[in-house]
Formats: C-alpha cells, sequence, structure tokens
C-alpha cells in the first residue's frame, strides 16, 4: 500500500479527529489542547458536567465553529469545510420542542433527508424506497402522515434519526436528544441507537446520564474544558476521571436493561 493510499484508510478510519485543539469566547477558554479520535463504527457517548464544552465541542465537529488553535477534521478534510451533508445527521440540543411547532407531517420532514441525493427536484423510486425504509426502521411507518407537532417528544426523536436514515448518513451526532422525554421513550430510543451502532452507524452522543452512556456506548470522552478520559466504559468506571472533570464525587451507575 502507498503512503497515500495508507493516508487515505486512515483518514476515512478516522470519522472525526480533534488535534490540540482549543476554543474560547472572547478571554474565556471553553476547550484547552484537546486531541480526540472517533473511528468509523464507534458509539462515543460524551460526558461532563454544564458548560464543560461539550457542545462548543460538537460545533467545533459540525464545522459550524472554527477552532482557535489546532484542527477538527471531518472524513478526512477539515471540518469548517466539509460539503459532503448527507454523511452527517444531526439532532440538536431541544430539538423536539422546536420540532412541536413544525407544520409538516412526519413522511416530509424525512423527506428532507433525501435532499442532497434527489435529481432536479424530483423524487426517484430509490429516493421512494429509502424513505420508506427509513421510516420502517425506526417503527413510525403508521405515522408517516401525522403532523410532528403532533407527537410525542420520543416519537419526534425517532423522526430525526429517520431523517438521517433516509440520508444514508455515516455519522449520527446527538446532543441530549431526551430532554423532556419520558423515561419509557428515552429507554426505547436508546436500544434504537445500540441497534443501528451494531448495523455500523457511527454515533456521537451528549448525555448526562452517565448510566444510559456506560450502558450503550462502545467508548466515552469524559470532557472539562480539557479531555480528562478518552476510553472504554469498562476502565472508565474504574478511574477518577468523573469526580475529576466534576470536581466531587460521582459514581456511574449502569442502567439493568
Amino acid at each position: 500500500m502507498s503512503e497515500r493510499d495508507a493516508a487515505s484508510d486512515r483518514s476515512e478510519r478516522h470519522v472525526v479527529r480533534f488535534d490540540g485543539v482549543s476554543f474560547g469566547f472572547g478571554e474565556r477558554p471553553v476547550l484547552e489542547d484537546v486531541s480526540l479520535t472517533i473511528d468509523s463504527g464507534a458509539f462515543l457517548g460524551l460526558v461532563g458536567p454544564n458548560g464543560s464544552g461539550k457542545t462548543t465541542l460538537v460545533e467545533l465537529l459540525l464545522g459550524l465553529r472554527r477552532p482557535d488553535e489546532g484542527r477538527v477534521t471531518l472524513f478526512g478534510e477539515p471540518a469548517h469545510a466539509f460539503d459532503d451533508g448527507e454523511r452527517l445527521g444531526y439532532v440538536a440540543q431541544h430539538a423536539t420542542e422546536a420540532a412541536s411547532r413544525m407544520p409538516v407531517t412526519v413522511r416530509e420532514v424525512v423527506r428532507m433527508g433525501r435532499y442532497p441525493h434527489r435529481l432536479v427536484g424530483r423524487f426517484s423510486d430509490a429516493d421512494r424506497r429509502a424513505i420508506d425504509e427509513a421510516l420502517d426502521r425506526v417503527d413510525v411507518t403508521d405515522l408517516a402522515d401525522r403532523r410532528v407537532g403532533n407527537l410525542s417528544g420520543g416519537q419526534r426523536q425517532r423522526v430525526f434519526i429517520a431523517r438521517a436514515l433516509a440520508a444514508e448518513a455515516d455519522l449520527l451526532v446527538l446532543d441530549e436528544p431526551t430532554v423532556g422525554v419520558d423515561m419509557e421513550s428515552r429507554e426505547r430510543f436508546y436500544d434504537l441507537l445500540h441497534d443501528l451502532n451494531e448495523e455500523g452507524l457511527t454515533i456521537v452522543l451528549i448525555e448526562h446520564d452517565i448510566g444510559v452512556v456506560t450502558t450503550h456506548a462502545t467508548e466515552i470522552a469524559c470532557l472539562n474544558r480539557q479531555l480528562y478520559f478518552h476510553g472504554d466504559p469498562e476502565t472508565f468506571v474504574e478511574t477518577d476521571a468523573l469526580a475529576d472533570a466534576y470536581g466531587g464525587n460521582q459514581a456511574p451507575i449502569h442502567h439493568s436493561h
């Protein structure tokens, strides 16, 4: 394998890469010298206290902000210049609240995932199949003609996942996706994420429920301005990283499901 081919293989394996990244708002530092790689097929749980820089890190990953120092790459390209949008699915914080005011149906939301694929404004048979398969995969086919605003928070989250699946995304990024969602719907939602990751989808999840993260994620990054830990959940629960990041006694709790 040539050096160029080897570099291409590494860049594709590393879906996301942070190299010595620092960022601040004016004089207030938010991230300091963060280096982190997320490989294809990973399910990364991103944890840390409020104000620790988790959402900012995701915004840098998405190319919505540029680092003050260091470099962020997405699928081997500078994140701020990445334009292959169909490879990326994003569910923002409080997305279910915003969706409650959307005057569109479930199917119309999922169709949005196919916009980068369609030809000259027309949906092809392949587009329609992808939409139907995405609706079926997250079990919302029976809701396809209902207004998104009339759904529960858990149902709306499944619709956003379906949109990403319709887009054939390789990376799904979620920022506290179950805020305001009932416990039963949360459990089903995280079981769905687990299954999608098992099928090969790379996932980055910001979540305050440490038990959920240690149960479902394949790796954990613990952040509070600096990166305190990045590794597997089993090692994480045996370290002091959580207490160090939160500045007190914090013990991960495993859920029984």
